[in-house]
């Protein structure tokens, strides 16, 4: 064990005094989740509604009256008045409006006599988000002004109670636990990969390899070196991350106790894969060319941007190999929602023995000869 310390020790020295190195690997993915938190999560506001009212009679007035309302207080779109359809659907076309509302000729008289009424929203469907933000506000509005003035004492029809669990949580929460996830993965690609061919190029590579240690001595050697700096990076972002993305008391003992421990079985599944990819490798060119598409590969289909359920099958597929998978689950079970360890231990047990199987494939193809 003196000898396998030795290793990390000086691993974690070279660490220290790199400061370059500790800002990309802890600040790095800190900087992203401030980004695309606040970009993706906001919600859509001031969107432009171009709106053509051809009846002009009482209850398109009505209509208008409840489209002002919801400008003046949730500011989800401003409405332009337009008196031609052709004008308003070429600005639409030009990407001056958001949407264009028409109100047909004969709206208020359609209402009264109840003969099916209709109101056309034109959209300019190449942004999904648009068009799904302003459909979500258009169907309810419609919905609240088909009520009747007077509402039944009881209702006739059956309605729907939403009972949720926990408070809102903001895009930038929900992106902490990947966020969290990705800062472990770049000090795997350093500790595990860069480094480690760095030194064979260097030729320091020959010096571990006249040591008395084992090949698994030395694996393990290498694979907690980069764990230990893993960890700290996984644990600091976790830590200043909650602080930034508001979650509910993020100095708690106990959270902190069964985050760590999370952090430490994803840092040790990740260092390990990555020493696997790179125990045969000796470009120092290959670690840097893969970085980029092993972190595509890896993030994304992990559902900590998007849940998986969205995805198609054969990415799915990716998701379920994927150890960022258990990682970004394990760390949104613990931050989201404050459970136990009995809602991770799945996660960890996947996690554990993802590391023990690529620790075990790293030692049978390490060369112990140059």
């Amino acid at each position: 064990m003196d000898k396998m310390w030795a290793l990390v020790e000086r691993d974690l020295r070279r660490f220290r005094r790199s400061p370059t190195l500790i800002f990309v690997s802890m600040v790095f993915p800190l900087v992203q989740l401030l980004v695309l938190g606040y970009a993706f999560g906001g919600k859509l506001k001031d969107l432009k509604v171009g709106v053509v009212d051809q009846d002009r009679g009482l209850e398109a007035v009505r209509l208008r009256e409840m489209f002002n309302a919801v400008h003046a207080n949730a500011r989800t779109f401003v409405t332009i008045d337009y008196t031609d359809e052709r004008a308003a659907v070429e600005d639409l076309r030009n990407g001056r409006l958001d949407a264009v509302l028409d109100i047909p000729p004969e709206f208020s008289r359609q209402v009264l006599e109840k003969t099916a009424p209709r109101v056309a929203l034109i959209e300019d469907n190449t942004d999904n988000f648009i068009e799904a933000t302003l459909q979500g506000v258009f169907a309810p509005l419609l919905g609240a002004y088909n009520q009747p003035a007077a509402a039944p004492r009881v209702p006739a029809a059956p309605t729907l109670d939403v009972v949720e669990l926990y408070p809102y949580v903001p895009y930038i929460q929900y992106l902490l636990a990947g966020s969290a996830v990705l800062a472990i993965f770049v000090s795997a690609m350093i500790g595990g990969g860069i480094i480690y061919i760095d030194d064979k190029a260097r030729g320091l590579h020959e010096g571990y390899l006249v040591t008395p240690i084992s090949k698994f001595g030395l694996i393990f050697g290498f694979n907690l070196a980069g764990t230990i700096k893993a960890f700290i990076a996984g644990l600091v972002l976790a830590v200043f991350g909650s602080f930034i993305a508001g979650i509910p008391n993020p100095l708690s003992p106990s959270r902190l106790v069964k985050i760590a421990l999370v952090d430490l079985a994803t840092a040790l599944a990740l260092i390990s894969m990555m020493f696997l990819f790179m125990v045969r490798v000796n470009d120092p060119l290959v670690p840097r060319a893969t970085f980029g598409v092993l972190n595509t590969l890896l993030f994304f289909p992990s559902g900590a941007v998007y849940p998986a359920s969205a995805f198609p099958k054969w990415m799915r597929m990716i998701s379920i190999a994927d150890p960022f998978t258990y990682g970004v689950h394990a760390f949104k079970e613990l931050m989201l929602k404050d459970t136990g360890l009995a809602a991770v231990a799945g996660d960890l047990a996947f996690l554990f023995i993802f590391a023990a199987v690529m620790m075990a494939a790293a030692t049978a193809l390490f060369r112990r000869t140059l």
